[in-house]
């Protein structure tokens, strides 16, 4: 992913030990760290402390931003999901640097996911919430495009790259897909 151009990773890992997770990060970050990547650890500031990542992505039902805050400072970065307008405005005033905007579509990349929210509630925080955004939820190559049509200038994806045989052709098509070209592999 790193060699394809992709500038932030997010570990996002629910059923490992703690030890293996902490294993995992120091060396993500060692790459990350190398090749000027963003590492985001997903729920855990401790151990977004522990290896040197740049931030923290927390969800709704994790510690609160202002304690994480409190415990991480101002350097590292804070991230928050949000799934409606409230917790989007909500977000906006508890001091986290970005928030998360989904599930857009339907996915199956986690097990406790909430109901799609669509693009219409993509459509609210582009012009309602000042705070940068990642798109996330359910984005594929085919739908990839209408996301950034709306707005969405930073776009996660997960199955889409990580389960691709080939990561950079996948990375390299879902750019031209952005981009209104068709490759090879689109």
């Amino acid at each position: 992913m790193i060699e394809s151009g992709i500038k932030v990773v997010q570990y996002r890992e629910k059923e490992k030990s703690l030890g293996e997770k902490y294993r995992e990060c120091l060396e993500i970050r060692e790459m990350t760290a190398r090749l000027g990547v963003t590492f985001i650890v997903n729920d855990h500031a401790d151990l977004a402390l522990m290896v040197g990542a740049d931030g923290v992505h927390l969800g709704q039902d994790d510690l609160p931003p202002g304690k994480v805050r409190e415990l991480v400072g101002d350097e590292m970065i804070i991230g928050l999901s949000t799934h409606s307008p409230a917790q989007a405005g909500a977000a906006a005033r508890s001091g986290v640097d970005y928030i998360g905007v989904g599930p857009i579509f339907s996915t199956r990349t986690k097990k406790d996911v909430c109901a799609p929210v669509g693009l219409e509630y993509l459509d609210f925080v582009v012009k309602n919430i000042a705070l940068p955004f990642v798109a996330i939820g359910g984005i594929k190559e085919h739908n990839i495009a209408a996301v950034h049509k709306r707005g969405a200038r930073c776009i996660a994806l997960v199955t889409e790259i990580v389960g691709a045989g080939d990561i950079a052709a996948r990375v390299r098509s879902l750019r031209a897909a952005l981009a209104g070209r068709r490759t090879e592999e689109n």
